[in-house]
């Protein structure tokens, strides 16, 4: 027990020394942002950041252009034992127009200051009942393409057992309980015509469009709790006196859980093709990004967070908002044990507005972004120090992927 409490305190000793890396990192990624995949200026900055400890071994880019990956370790054990990879995820990608609303950058700062913190942990503690190593992955394209997903596919992730990261929001919650996401592009062709002198010769792509949307208003209405949907016509004609010829909508479709998006596709395709139907148009359903899923929760992760997350001082509200939200984090989860808190940075704007912004580029916010830090590496050091805590995060992560698959 007293080793495990100076473990914490060399955590927090740790974040606290680098404070003003840490804020220069993450104000740098602020002030540059950038759309998913086009990350340059974060990853280098990245670069800067880990040249300041010779200790870390960086792989840039790893396995995506603009992704990363720092590790360092293995400590404790034995020589030959297993190696348990704990890994800290970053994101950094931006919003278009509205820049870093959804506080990636403080995301990056949480999981470089995590993994900092852990690593000076272990320095100091060789007799480990486990080998240990720490990894930071820099994670790319969450808004749009779904970078861990990518990383997943490419093989990123198999020798890392357990996995931490943490988002900004509008308060605190030992788990963000990301909902199942996929994204459609409705695409209807019809025939132009002369709209005013030959209307019967047309077919409006713009009317099974519409007709689309009137659909999928009135599916609303018989809707499960915690599903739904949203959608914009992005392109609808290209001059009143044409019929229009082609039409395409995008839709994101969201569920508390995958087999329950599976369901909601099936009516809202059938919506779709009703329309092609009634109008006489022909029509295309693409899925051109990858579907997230919703996160396996991690009761035994959460308690040790909430455990420490309170001696830090974060108070948590007996009933946290559902805000729909839909993450990559999710598909890591399905394959490896994880925990994903939110935390707020006191203020009373909500993600992806220009207020959030703001808020995620104040000095006030990094108080909260190192405080959250702290706990994730604290939660690590308990796990790393107890072979039955860990066993009981594998227990949990299996029963609760079975609940979630069935």
């Amino acid at each position: 027990m007293e080793q495990v409490q100076q473990m914490k305190k060399s955590v927090q000793s740790c974040i606290d020394a680098h404070k003003d890396e840490l804020h220069s990192l993450s104000q740098d990624i602020w002030a540059h942002p950038e759309l998913a995949g086009k990350e340059k200026y974060a990853m280098e900055r990245f670069l800067r950041f880990f040249h300041l400890d010779p200790a870390w071994r960086v792989q840039s880019p790893y396995k995506m252009p603009t992704a990363f990956r720092a590790s360092w370790g293995p400590v404790g054990g034995n020589e030959g034992d297993p190696v348990l990879n704990v890994a800290f995820l970053c994101e950094y990608d931006a919003l278009p127009d509205i820049g870093h609303a959804c506080g990636h950058n403080l995301i990056a700062e949480v999981g470089a200051a995590a993994g900092w913190g852990l690593k000076a942990a272990l320095e100091g503690q060789p007799e480990l009942p486990l080998r240990v190593k720490v990894t930071i992955l820099g994670t790319p394209s969450e808004e749009e393409f779904g970078g861990k997903i990518e990383l997943l596919n490419a093989g990123a992730f198999e020798d890392i057992d357990l996995v931490f990261m943490a988002h900004p929001g509008a308060e605190d919650g030992v788990s963000m309980r990301g909902r199942a996401r996929t994204y459609m592009l409705v695409k209807y062709h019809g025939k132009a015509s002369h709209a005013a002198a030959l209307p019967w010769m047309g077919v409006s792509a713009l009317d099974a469009a519409v007709q689309a949307y009137s659909n999928l208003t009135m599916l609303r209405n018989q809707l499960k709790p915690g599903c739904n949907f949203e959608g914009i016509i992005k392109h609808g004609g290209v001059k009143s006196n044409i019929t229009p010829s082609y039409s395409e909508l995008q839709y994101c479709l969201r569920a508390p859980m995958m087999k329950e998006v599976a369901e909601l596709k099936a009516k809202v395709e059938a919506c779709f093709k009703a329309a092609a139907i009634a109008t006489g148009c022909q029509v295309e359903i693409t899925y051109p990004e990858h579907t997230y899923l919703n996160i396996v929760p991690n009761a035994t992760l959460e308690k040790l967070y909430e455990v420490n997350a309170q001696v830090l001082g974060i108070e948590f509200p007996e009933n946290i908002a559902d805000y729909a939200v839909a993450t990559d984090f999710g598909n890591v989860s399905y394959v490896i044990p994880g925990i994903h808190p939110i935390f707020s940075i006191l203020t009373t704007a909500y993600n992806h507005t220009e207020a959030f912004a703001k808020a995620a580029g104040s000095e006030e916010a990094q108080m909260y972004t190192l405080r959250v830090a702290k706990a994730l590496a604290m939660t690590a050091v308990d796990v790393l120090c107890s072979p039955h805590l860990l066993r009981q995060v594998k227990d949990d992560f299996a029963q609760a992927k079975v609940k979630q698959e069935n």
